[in-house]
């Protein structure tokens, strides 16, 4: 008989940031971080992380959980069988918003648990080798002044990567004193990435940007509100650096529709928006059948698997954000994420630091 699922717990902690990140929508220094187990029949385990953004969406979606504990005793542990009963379970609620989010969860602590159960890391289940994915670091150069900036890039890129991730939302003198800043402090070759945070309207991402234009940036991040992509694709035919979106693409269908109005060109998917790994696998054969580079966003231990597995991946983010409460922690080499070879994502938790930090 296949394995079917026994009971899912969920666990949720505050964590520090090393970090605190500083945008144009909000300053955080916390990471609530939900953390599920998803436990089977033949006694394995699955897990998987949800960052909240809000400790209150944190208490909220630990609630779901217990919604998802009813629904999931006695299914099949296999991710079809778990998000068709999840659907059948929230469908006068609705698989959007929060609940999306917890279902994607789920989904990536099954997708772990088949894989340790054969005895693979993720990305060899998934038919790819454990690849090296060339990473950038997303820890900080939030909205701070020219001369901090510069000082924390130089910090970031020395934490062994070819690439860092600055975000902009200053006013336009700033921003640009900021990026020129960060520019010069760093090496030609390394990369500089922006990331607006939906800051602005189209009008004036269209003058930001093309004073930004050519200040070296690898690309432009969400200029606009993250669904316009009319104004999107307008931003692109104008500029010369890419533009680039996915962070809130809610299930592949959105990422679909932007790829039709030509609104960017990179996607960057979000393990749990885009709808875990089921959703990320339709996401990456999107991504392929349009020739188009696919980075990602947060969750570097399992989208290191996820990217690897994908044809035009291009970029992981990373961010250190969990590496608090797992007991092996992802790590860059040469400025590169290897998938870990053991079963699974390699996503397990530090109990006693996940006791220090657990607030739900």
């Amino acid at each position: 008989m296949r394995d079917t699922i026994r009971s899912i717990e969920a666990t949720l902690v505050l964590v520090p940031m090393r970090r605190p990140l500083g945008t144009s929508a909000a300053r955080v220094t916390d990471a609530p971080l939900l953390l599920l187990d998803l436990h089977t029949a033949d006694g394995v385990t699955g897990r998987g992380y949800l960052f909240c953004y809000l400790e209150s969406a944190g208490h909220a979606a630990l609630a779901l959980v217990r919604e998802v504990n009813d629904a999931l005793a006695g299914v099949a542990a296999a991710p079809a069988a778990v998000r068709s009963a999840l659907e059948a379970k929230f469908k006068l609620l609705g698989v959007r918003g929060l609940v999306a989010a917890v279902v994607a969860l789920v989904d990536t602590a099954c997708w772990d648990a088949v894989a340790i159960a054969a005895g693979l890391p993720l990305a060899r289940l998934l038919g790819a080798d454990l690849r090296p994915i060339p990473a950038y670091n997303s820890n900080g150069l939030g909205l701070i002044p020219a001369d901090a900036a510069a000082a924390e890039a130089v910090e970031l890129a020395a934490e062994g990567f070819s690439a860092v991730k600055m975000r902009l939302g200053r006013s336009p003198a700033d921003d640009l004193a900021a990026v020129r800043a960060v520019r010069a402090a760093l090496a030609p070759d390394v990369e500089l990435m922006a990331d607006y945070n939906q800051a602005l309207d189209l009008p004036d991402a269209l003058a930001r940007c093309r004073a930004l234009d050519h200040e070296g940036l690898a690309w432009f991040e969400e200029p606009v509100r993250h669904d316009d992509y009319a104004a999107a694709a307008q931003l692109r035919t104008a500029l010369h650096t890419p533009v680039q979106l996915g962070e809130n693409f809610a299930g592949p269908r959105a990422m679909a529709t932007a790829l039709a109005h030509g609104a960017c060109d990179l996607v960057m998917p979000d393990l749990d928006r885009i709808g875990g790994v089921t959703g990320w696998r339709d996401a990456a054969a999107l991504a392929d059948t349009h020739g188009i580079p696919l980075s990602s966003h947060l969750y570097p231990e399992v989208s290191a698997h996820l990217l690897a597995a994908s044809a035009t991946a291009h970029r992981l983010e990373y961010v250190d954000w969990a590496a608090p409460i797992l007991r092996d922690p992802l790590s860059v080499v040469d400025g590169c994420a290897t998938p870990p070879d053991r079963p699974g994502t390699g996503v397990d938790w530090d109990a006693d630091a996940v006791a220090r930090y657990r607030v739900g």
